[in-house]
């Protein structure tokens, strides 16, 4: 459980490196679109190869299918809920133009977001060291180069509403500990889970990664760094398969 943690609080660290560029460095939106885009890649990859490939040769397609949907309804409905509370576009680097909450209000809905999105990837971490298995260095590059935009945009958007250096740090540190205990949660509570539930649990993990790529990660990507969006997530995508081959 504990190289899990670790494992976990890695790939979740760069967060908080995000975070802390986009406060001290002046990093343009094309800039944070195109790497929004090969953060898409990367994960793009990783549900291809890692995830649903696993969950498919644990479980079968009944297993794999089922997980999808059931991940994809569970991020579908969290996203909506947060949403509403004030983190619509969480990935965009300047200041909301609509009217969605303020102060403190938002900074929970960033807050939530940003778990929301991290848990799934984290919790296939630990998962992966089920069995004695080695970590994916597919999954865990693939985890720690999307979370960067993330945190670089939100964190700016952030101080531009008004929240002091401290509390935006504050936040992240926090996601990066919820990150890292999701990682440890999915090795000790599915140790001696069977190989069907595993497989459930990795494809539920893949349909909410997928849903939160299509409906938050790659839209934002395209509106900061337009068509050549496109050209980062093939590289992104063509990098973490790469890293997969040396597992």
């Amino acid at each position: 459980m504990a190289a899990a943690l670790g494992w976990g609080l890695f790939a979740a660290s760069s967060l908080l490196i995000g975070a802390v560029i986009g406060l001290k460095l002046p990093i343009g939106e094309r800039l944070i679109g195109l790497i929004l885009g090969f953060g898409a890649g990367t994960l793009i990859s990783a549900v291809s190869f890692e995830l649903a490939d696993e969950a498919f040769r644990l479980g079968g397609a009944d297993t794999l299918t089922l997980g999808l949907a059931l991940g994809a309804l569970a991020y579908f409905v969290g996203d909506l809920v947060i949403a509403r509370r004030g983190a619509t576009q969480r990935m965009h680097p300047g200041p909301r133009m609509d009217s969605t909450p303020q102060g403190a209000d938002t900074a929970t809905a960033l807050l939530l977001g940003a778990i929301l999105d991290g848990i799934p990837e984290s919790v296939v971490i630990g998962i992966g060291l089920i069995g004695g298995g080695g970590v994916s260095a597919a999954v865990v590059s693939a985890v720690f180069i999307s979370n960067l935009p993330e945190s670089i945009a939100s964190s700016r958007g952030m101080r531009e509403q008004g929240m002091g250096t401290r509390h935006v740090l504050v936040t992240w540190t926090l996601v990066v500990l919820v990150s890292g205990l999701a990682a440890a949660a999915g090795y000790g509570l599915l140790k001696d889970a069977s190989g069907n539930t595993v497989a459930l649990l990795e494809a539920f993990a893949g349909g909410a990664v997928l849903t939160m790529l299509i409906d938050t990660m790659i839209p934002e990507s395209h509106e900061h760094a337009g068509r050549a969006t496109g050209l980062a997530t093939v590289l992104g995508f063509a990098l973490a398969y790469l890293l997969g081959t040396l597992d």
